[in-house]
């Protein structure tokens, strides 16, 4: 079978008929193995690309009947560490690693390791833990203006978000009825809004956004219903850095009976003091009326070590939703505040010892930092013709072209070893600026070969690593066969040479 030839005749029709024909034609066995040998195809290339799965290790299949001595596996580790770092370390990376200055990441190394053993499932046995999560989520809440909200520490963004979306599920159904919930979320809110939604059996409604790419008010007003749990706004959205009215959007949330969600994830610890040196921040927190809940990612502009961030309430009502109890258990009393049990208190304390040690200037003075390299990145940007800004973004730069494919910008980027963020509906890639930016000579050399790969995309263009994954996805519109490949490209990293 030519998936190409099947991907031209379904373009034909509706997507959504396109997509109810590709499932029927899968079920036969036939089309089925076709189908899978071209899929191994094209995610075999992919990974070849992308330059997945090297470590330079031997391939481990079992255990090795004798432990290897720890100075080996260390050595091994830190071979790995080497050949990685170099990328993000000189500034390479969009996002991913938001401090990276090595005396930060030895102090969070070292605050990990005073407390690996604990584990805040056992308040008993290591209170401190339990303490500094405490904490967290108070220090958290007081720098967006919830001096009485409280919350949670979670594994991450995605967790935060889940169990937001969770607790108004649970919240609808004990006080409301609800019984057939839905959440109203502009189309440029997280994914994880996305798989709270198929994970918890909650009807998404997927909001417009304006030319600016922020939430259309008048369609949230058309959308919300009896059925609605929550609206959700983003403050700023992943895709475009763009802050969506949450004023607006608490309002009616208000009005009509629902919570109103800020998923503050990427700018939690950026806005408030953006907001402080004079940038135009738009009311986002809980000072507005009716946001009800929010998400703040610890683990970015936070500058705490991967796997935290916190889920913040209003009130305790509404977190009581979030947490689990169970009282019948043959293994006694059992209750967790999050999705996991066992957690790594580690990470609970590096994340305590990181927002100690960096306080509000220190805060303050990264986000200066950062917003200045990003308005200079911003400024270069509109002298390179063929390019445009998306939105009105302070730090999240998202860049498009009506004149260059942008993903062979993005391909000629990542031959100059550049990792971006590459975007879709429209065709866009973005620079989520850190402070590894901001080091003398990053943004220009951003901007030099930015300049450069615009200049080479109108010409042949070989692979890159970091692009080829959207430009196959733009390849296909039939968005089945996109998650179909994209199931796959999730094995392959899993699959051993």
């Amino acid at each position: 079978m030519d998936l190409e030839r099947v991907q031209r005749a379904l373009s034909r029709v509706n997507p959504r008929v396109a997509g109810w024909l590709f499932r029927g034609i899968k079920r036969v066995p036939v089309v089925a193995r076709k189908l899978e040998a071209e899929y191994a195809g094209v995610v075999g290339h992919l990974g070849d690309e992308m330059g997945i799965g090297g470590t330079g290790l031997p391939v481990t299949t079992r255990l090795p009947a004798t432990g290897r001595p720890r100075d080996e596996v260390l050595a091994a580790l830190e071979g790995c560490r080497d050949r990685e770092e170099d990328r993000w370390k000189e500034g390479f990376a969009s996002g991913a690693v938001y401090h990276g200055d090595q005396g930060h990441i030895d102090f969070l190394s070292r605050a990990y390791a005073v407390h690996s053993q604990s584990n805040p499932l056992h308040a008993d046995l290591w209170p401190s833990t339990v303490r500094f999560e405490a904490e967290i989520v108070a220090m958290t809440g007081h720098m967006l203006h919830g001096d009485t909200a409280v919350g949670t520490v979670t594994s991450g963004g995605t967790e935060s978000i889940l169990l937001a979306m969770k607790a108004y599920r649970d919240y609808a159904r004990r006080r409301r009825g609800i019984t057939r919930p839905q959440m109203v979320v502009p189309r440029t809110a997280h994914a994880a809004f996305d798989k709270a939604a198929e994970y918890f059996g909650i009807e998404l409604v997927r909001l417009p956004v304006d030319a600016a790419f922020r939430a259309d008010v008048a369609a949230a007003a058309a959308a919300v219903n009896r059925h609605t749990i929550v609206v959700v706004a983003s403050a700023p959205s992943f895709p475009h850095g763009t802050i969506d009215p949450v004023t607006e959007l608490a309002a009616l949330a208000a009005d009509r009976g629902c919570g109103l969600h800020v998923d503050a994830c990427l700018g939690g610890f950026v806005l408030p003091w953006a907001e402080q040196l004079g940038y135009p921040v738009p009311p986002f927190d809980f000072r507005v009326p009716g946001v009800t809940s929010m998400s703040a990612d610890t683990h970015k502009y936070g500058y705490a070590a991967k796997g935290t961030s916190v889920v913040l309430y209003r009130d305790r009502d509404l977190r009581r939703c979030q947490y689990f109890t169970a009282t019948d258990w043959p293994g006694g009393l059992y209750s967790s505040p999050t999705f996991s049990g066992s957690r790594p208190g580690g990470l609970s304390a590096a994340c305590w010892a990181a927002m100690m040690a960096t306080g509000e200037s220190g805060y303050l003075e990264a986000t200066r930092r950062i917003l200045e390299t990003a308005s200079a990145i911003k400024q270069g940007i509109a002298g390179i013709p063929g390019l445009r800004l998306l939105g009105d973004p302070l730090w999240v730069i998202a860049v498009a072209s009506d004149e260059v494919d942008i993903y062979r910008v993005m391909e000629e980027m990542s031959h100059r070893g550049w990792s971006l963020n590459g975007l879709q509906h429209p065709p866009a890639m973005h620079l989520a600026v850190t402070l590894r930016h901001t080091v003398p000579g990053v943004a220009e050399r951003y901007l030099d070969d930015l300049r450069a790969a615009v200049g080479a995309a109108g010409g042949p263009v070989e692979a890159g690593r970091g692009a080829p994954l959207y430009g196959v996805a733009a390849s296909f519109p039939v968005r089945a066969v996109v998650g179909d490949l994209l199931e796959r490209y999730l094995d392959h990293l899993y699959d051993l040479p």
